[in-house]
């Protein structure tokens, strides 16, 4: 519903600051600039799409070999000790651990498309748990959460819309968005933690929690240290070797599981295939509307005005244009991401703006959404603290993602 007022919203304001335009400075094109604008956004959004087709076919293809392998359930019994501890109301055994597990590991790719029906039968398999059924439970609660806060570590989505846009290098944000939305996720899970009670003290999860913080930590640090070319060299080798490996790793599964892992990829491919379908319209809907409230100036009005806000506080304003991707992100995946893409096609896949719309972007991920769609499809109607914990967790990811970015691309 939100996403659908935003959009009206994009057209009915470039209208009218169109006629304003017309009124008064006589500006005779500004209607023909807009009508060309939407020719020129929809084109925009069908070959972003499109190229989006093969990506999406390819990770969701070994996403299956991991299922069918055995390894997501491997994973699962894996932190099963941490799961136990932040989803106490759940069994150690039920099947819900496992479409959780799925959920995340989705997520983690950053295929949020293909995580929703798996989060969905998760929520709803959750809900068969709780007792009042009008009332979410905690277990939903830290469910919710977890993945409203981006929980990304292989942003496959992000990196192909960089690719599509012409990017140097499509993967030079691997790294960041890896950061940033590790201390979105910390902070998500702390605060619903707060509330709920659990002890982070306990000796598991604070040994997980620590231990990860402290690799995270020397990782920034070592970067820290580099110079600026090291710094991106340094960047995409570790971020282009993990993703290859991650990939040798997954399609030898077959050799080692006996498993036919080429049925499998072929499997998931066509799963991937259609998710990439069902996302033309969606993209094209809000890139037109985006690119017409640009064209005649509503982007540009935005940014500055948050610019002189900033600027007035004595902060250094380069991350202003790229605001308007994190400020859509909580409400709208499709509008945030095409709001990435416009800052990408304006500015550039390579500038500063560029890349930091494409951090934000994998970074958290689309909060008012995801309680709307998982919280109805079970029918809940009191979401308790879920979108306070959420908006929590989507702040500090945004203020992460700012800093590490000008670490990375100032």
């Amino acid at each position: 519903m939100a996403l659908n007022y935003i959009w009206i919203f994009f057209f009915v304001a470039a209208f009218l600051m169109a006629l304003g335009k017309l009124i008064f400075t006589g500006d005779t094109g500004v209607f023909t600039e807009l009508v060309n604008s939407t020719f020129s956004y929809a084109e925009t959004g069908f070959e972003i799409s499109i190229g989006l087709t093969g990506v999406l076919a390819f990770w969701l293809g070994l996403l299956k070999i991991a299922e069918v392998s055995g390894m997501i359930q491997k994973l699962a019994k894996l932190i099963s000790p941490i799961f136990v501890r932040i989803f106490p109301e759940i069994p150690k055994d039920h099947p819900v651990n496992g479409n959780i597990m799925m959920n995340f590991a989705a997520n983690m790719l950053g295929l949020d498309n293909a995580a929703t029906p798996i989060g969905l039968k998760a929520m709803g398999q959750m809900q068969e748990l709780n007792p009042d059924k009008e009332r979410a439970s905690n277990a939903q609660i830290m469910f919710l959460v977890l993945n409203t806060s981006g929980l990304t570590i292989i942003p496959v989505n992000v990196m192909v819309y960089r690719a599509q846009m012409g990017a140097a290098n499509a993967s030079d944000i691997f790294l960041p968005i890896l950061i940033a939305t590790f201390f979105s996720t910390m902070v998500g899970l702390i605060t619903v933690s707060i509330y709920q009670k659990i002890n982070l003290f306990d000796r598991v999860l604070l040994t997980a929690i620590l231990g990860s913080t402290v690799l995270i930590s020397l990782l920034v640090f070592f970067l820290t240290t580099l110079g600026h070319e090291q710094l991106q060299t340094y960047s995409a080798l570790i971020g282009n070797f993990i993703l290859f490996f991650l990939i040798t790793f997954f399609v030898s599964q077959g050799i080692f599981k006996k498993i036919n892992a080429f049925e499998a990829f072929i499997e998931g491919a066509k799963e991937g295939f259609q998710v990439a379908i069902k996302i033309i319209p969606y993209l094209i809907a809000i890139l037109v509307a985006i690119g017409v409230f640009r064209t005649v100036g509503g982007m540009d009005l935005i940014s500055q005005g948050f610019g002189k806000v900033f600027g007035l506080l004595g902060f250094n304003t380069d991350f202003v244009n790229a605001l308007p991707t994190a400020l859509m992100k909580p409400l709208s995946g499709s509008g945030s991401r095409g709001m990435m893409i416009d800052a990408m096609k304006t500015f550039g896949p390579d500038s500063f703006t560029g890349k930091l719309a494409s951090t934000f972007q994998g970074t958290t991920d689309t909060t008012f959404y995801i309680l709307a769609v998982y919280f109805g499809s079970v029918s809940i109607r009191n979401s308790r603290y879920a979108m306070t914990a959420g908006l929590i967790a989507d702040f500090a990811g945004i203020l992460a993602a700012i800093v590490i970015a000008y670490i990375f691309f100032h």
